[in-house]
């Protein structure tokens, strides 16, 4: 920590602060959907349909605030590690996550069937799935390049794949769909599914030994 300079301590501070709201904001949601679906119980009084939509409220209001900042929080350590566009993945992915979440959740405390709720949403993932898979793909391959890491930012590396052939390229970025690289002839963005079907390596003339 000594190490650190004000900057590095300031953006630390500024990460453990978000986790902290987030959290915080996380127990007082699970907290509203365990009172919400209690109170859901005392249909026979008249004050229950107001306890349900408080913490209905207090679900939705505290849901928002835990998702957006363990969302910021988890990007921010992930970019502080690797890069902007791998932290900001990740930051789509837990929003994309928490979102689901706090709407089963929110769908729980008002009493909507979640059994009939999930065949719906099987039928729509499917739909959904099959219109969008190479899209779904290119994210799912950007997650799993992410924690794989094969390349980092700003490295040159040697690329074989059956749909290139051979490229050696700088890496210039690496985005939610699209790795972009600089080639002999110029910028080049490749869907992430065929980088994580790819082999990756180091050419000889970068020096070191190549990457496993």
């Amino acid at each position: 920590m000594t190490n650190q300079t004000p900057a590095q301590r300031m953006t630390s501070r500024s990460i453990g602060r978000e986790w902290l709201i987030g959290v915080t904001a996380s127990l007082i949601a699970i907290a509203s959907v365990v009172l919400g679906r209690h109170f859901k119980h005392l249909a026979h009084h008249g004050y229950a349909n107001a306890l349900v939509a408080g913490a209905a409220l207090v679900l939705i209001v505290s849901g928002v605030y835990a998702v957006r900042h363990l969302a910021r929080a988890t990007g921010r350590s992930i970019a502080r590690q690797s890069s902007l566009s791998a932290g900001a993945t990740v930051r789509l992915v837990v929003n994309g996550a928490g979102v689901v979440a706090m709407l089963f959740g929110l769908f729980g405390v008002l009493g909507v069937s979640l059994q009939h709720l999930l065949i719906g949403a099987g039928v729509t993932g499917v739909i959904v799935g099959i219109a969008a898979q190479q899209s779904l793909s290119n994210v799912f391959a950007a997650v799993v390049l992410l924690f794989a890491r094969p390349f980092v930012v700003g490295e040159r590396v040697r690329i074989r794949s059956g749909v290139l052939g051979v490229l050696d390229v700088t890496v210039l970025g690496a985005g939610l769909t699209y790795v972009t690289v600089l080639t002999d002839d110029g910028v080049l963005k490749i869907p992430n599914s065929v980088m994580l079907a790819s082999g990756i390596g180091r050419p000889h003339d970068s020096g070191g030994v190549p990457k496993p």
